[in-house]
């Protein structure tokens, strides 16, 4: 049988640890022998990205700019311990913080619902998407320990020379500081990439932040949210059938919890890390969960949102079997292949994509699964197969 042709590339980001293993399982065994692949290949590995300097990062995200579509394997963020590890020139930044910057995006993370892995949540019944701003607030803030005593001031010099000045704290001793900052249009972006997510896909548009305490950050948030809406959105939602609502975030967590889901949660950058990686938990396991960054240029970039799996890694270099989930891995590649196949009118890509999505699903729903899945799953005696097995029973199902 012929390979479904690719007419523009799609940009490969590789990545570290277990999450690179799996990424070259999935290209082996369920891409590469039905796709005749085409993509401009990045490699964001840790190494790699010592090497240039972080210039890799910057590279792809260049090259999405020109390909619209990305897909990218996840990848470390080194701390101190990785700095040593690694024998690092410098603890090199989020590279997801740096792409996200550049392509001026909104990530969208949403759980995969499977028959017999129940979430936790009895009462949620349709998968709730969390919509993180990419841009600032403590991605890209400035930090200072302080040694002892003395005064801590917010300035800001205008261009003109002159300055406003904000008494944040008379330290009496050592202690700690942080500046976070962020921007009106990259706000702006982020409402109304929110705000068209929600007229695509017909769900309600929550945003939640706590300008009760932030009266002049998180309160600048919901003005400019609310004056998109006003402006751009509010008469097509009303004809759509749809709703924006604004609530403190504590309030978000409480109708969250109670709600049966199918809405679009909008946060900031912080809050919506945190917020997803509870939903995905909460539903099954991160290694379940939709991302994709929506830029309002018209880029996209589609990710693995866990993260590189050490422990696994460890044990695969010590020759040990695994059993790495590496559902999110495979939706990622299948997100940006249906892109690519809108964007480029190719039909037979595009439905190449949901067929993989729906043999993957098959095969858990068959009682075929990592261990992790194993561990909550409804399913009676669930088969546990290792990574590579649990990829070549979805291979099996993609062919029958």
């Amino acid at each position: 049988m012929s390979k479904i042709a690719m007419s523009t590339p799609l940009v490969e980001m590789d990545g570290d640890e277990m999450t690179r293993i799996l990424w070259q399982m999935i290209k082996d065994e369920l891409l590469l022998p039905y796709v005749d692949l085409k993509t401009e290949y990045y490699d964001l590995g840790l190494e790699c990205r010592n090497d240039t300097d972080d210039q890799v990062t910057i590279d792809a995200a260049e090259a999405t700019k020109k390909y619209k579509v990305a897909v990218k394997c996840a990848t470390i963020t080194p701390n101190a311990a990785r700095v040593e590890e690694y024998k690092l020139k410098k603890m090199w930044k989020s590279p997801n913080g740096t792409i996200r910057a550049m392509l001026d995006g909104t990530v969208f993370r949403s759980p995969i619902f499977v028959k017999g892995i129940e979430p936790v949540v009895k009462n949620w019944k349709k998968p709730i998407t969390l919509a993180r701003h990419a841009y600032g607030d403590v991605y890209k803030n400035a930090e200072m320990k302080i040694p002892g005593p003395g005064k801590v001031e917010l300035v800001y010099t205008a261009a003109d020379g002159s300055q406003q000045k904000e008494l944040i704290h008379e330290f009496e001793g050592p202690g700690v500081v942080q500046g976070m900052h962020n921007l009106d249009a990259s706000i702006e972006s982020f409402a109304k990439s929110c705000f068209n997510f929600g007229l695509d896909t017909k769900q309600d548009v929550w945003f939640a932040t706590k300008d009760t305490i932030s009266k002049k950050y998180d309160h600048h948030f919901k003005d400019i949210f609310q004056k998109v809406y006003d402006e751009e959105f509010q008469e097509k939602y009303e004809k759509a059938g749809i709703t924006y609502f604004y609530t403190l975030i504590d309030d978000a967590v409480a109708r969250i919890m109670k709600g049966e889901g199918g809405v679009i949660w909008a946060c900031k950058n912080y809050d919506g890390d945190v917020m997803s990686d509870m939903v995905s938990s909460a539903c099954g396991s991160l290694a379940m969960m939709t991302s994709v960054l929506v830029s309002p240029h018209g880029y996209y970039e589609y990710e693995a949102a866990h993260g590189t799996v050490q422990r696994h890694y460890y044990r695969h270099l010590k020759g040990e079997d695994t059993s790495t989930n590496p559902v999110a891995t495979i939706f990622a590649w299948t997100g940006a292949l249906a892109k690519r196949g809108e964007l480029d009118q190719n039909p037979a890509l595009t439905d190449f994509a949901r067929r993989l999505e729906k043999a993957t699903l098959k095969t858990i729903e068959d009682g075929k699964m990592t261990g992790d899945l194993a561990a909550m799953t409804a399913i009676p005696s669930p088969t546990i197969l290792n990574s590579r097995e649990f990829i070549r029973a979805i291979a099996e199902n993609l062919n029958a």
